[in-house]
C-alpha cells in the first residue's frame, strides 16, 4: 500500500516515535512524506521514503495531489493543536480522503488502530480500487 506521512513542526518527534514502534509493518509499503517529516523519519527508522518538498513549499500539495489521482492508500496527518496560520491545502488534504475514502489519522491513537487494521489486511480493499496498486496493474 502506499502512505503519505505529514507531520506539524511539533508532532515531527511523536511521528518519528510512531514509525519506530511500527517500523516492521511500515517498512512493508511504499511511503512518502513532506520533506523535513521524511528526512526526521528516515533518519530515526531507517525507513525509505520518498519525500516530497517541504510542506511550507508544497510538499503538501504534492500528496493532495497524489491523492486526488487515487495514488495514496493511507494518510497519516499529525496535526497541531496549537494555534497556526491554517493553510488551504491542509484543509484540501483531508477532505480529498474523504472524497476518495482514503481512512486518514490525525492524531496518535486513530494512527494506531489504522497501522493495526494495515497490519491485519483490513484495509486490502484499497488494493481494489487503486488503479496504480500492484493488484491492478498485474494485467
Amino acid at each position: 500500500m502506499d502512505i503519505a506521512i505529514i507531520a506539524d513542526d511539533n508532532k515531527k518527534e511523536l511521528m518519528a516515535q510512531f514509525c519506530i514502534a511500527y517500523c516492521g509493518i511500515l517498512a512493508r509499503h511504499t511511503l512518502c512524506a513532506t520533506s523535513v517529516t521524511g528526512k526526521y523519519i528516515s533518519d530515526a527508522t531507517g525507513l525509505e521514503i520518498d519525500q516530497m518538498m517541504a510542506g511550507y513549499e508544497g510538499g503538501v500539495e504534492q500528496i493532495a495531489a497524489r491523492i486526488a489521482y487515487n495514488e495514496i492508500d493511507l494518510l497519516f496527518y499529525f496535526k497541531s493543536r496549537e494555534p497556526q496560520a491554517e493553510y488551504a491545502s491542509d484543509q484540501d488534504v483531508l477532505r480529498l480522503c474523504d472524497i476518495h475514502n482514503i481512512p486518514v489519522a490525525t492524531n496518535i491513537a486513530t494512527a494506531e488502530a489504522l497501522v493495526m487494521a494495515l497490519d491485519r489486511g483490513d484495509l486490502d480493499w484499497r488494493k481494489l480500487i487503486n488503479p496504480h496498486s500492484e493488484y491492478n496493474r498485474k494485467d
